[in-house]
């Protein structure tokens, strides 16, 4: 029998091989179609190394559907590098882009977490607000534990609303104490400490 002799690959071969499918969807991301721009953007999901291209995109797309097609592969490669791209648009204002951006990093936790104390110390108001949602997909243990510091800090009413009202959901026994003080601050802001009793009730099982 002959000896028929296998093509063998190399590992430079295969990585030249992907770098190759890289390079074409990167470069139609650059298309003036937007539905070739869309569709780059789906085949870029996952692809850690197409981060670059897919902050500099999202920069300067203009049409809803593309950025959400951008927003999503960033969120499919997950990664703190992604997050990092991600993060500058909860100040974005536009509504549709900020949700769309909420979404995607709700779905991270693990590699957002070790952005969450600068998010909740940041000096933007609504931003601090943003971030209590991020903090509903994360462990119970670590929100309750970024909240009750937050509110601990906190001097305006909305934010910690809000830091209130995901603790409701979320919060341990461990956050009671910390939103029993924060109702006495706020005793001048009738719907503050209303809104702590209610989250009380729920963390204590005692609601009606």
């Amino acid at each position: 029998m002959p000896f028929v002799k296998h093509n063998v690959h190399s590992p430079a071969t295969e990585e030249g091989h992907r770098e190759e499918a890289l390079a074409s969807p990167i470069a139609a991301l650059c298309s003036l179609d937007a539905e070739t721009r869309w569709s780059a953007a789906r085949a870029l999901g996952g692809r850690a190394k197409a981060v670059p291209a897919l902050a500099d995109a999202l920069s300067k797309e203009q049409v809803p559907h593309v950025q959400e097609a951008i927003i999503t592969a960033l969120m499919r490669i997950g990664d703190e590098a992604s997050v990092m791209v991600l993060l500058p648009y909860l100040r974005s204002q536009d509504a549709s882009q900020r949700s769309a951006v909420i979404e995607a990093l709700q779905a991270l936790p693990g590699a957002v977490l070790p952005f969450m104390v600068s998010l909740l110390g940041d000096p933007d108001s609504d931003v601090r607000i943003l971030a209590t949602e991020l903090t509903r997909s994360l462990p119970d243990d670590d929100s309750t534990r970024l909240l009750c510091e937050l509110l601990q800090r906190e001097q305006h009413s909305n934010v910690c609303a809000a830091a209130v009202d995901v603790l409701a959901e979320v919060g341990t026994r461990e956050a009671l104490p910390t939103l029993r003080s924060c109702a006495e601050r706020f005793a001048g802001t009738p719907f503050l400490p209303f809104a702590v009793s209610v989250a009380i009730a729920r963390i204590s099982g005692t609601e009606s």
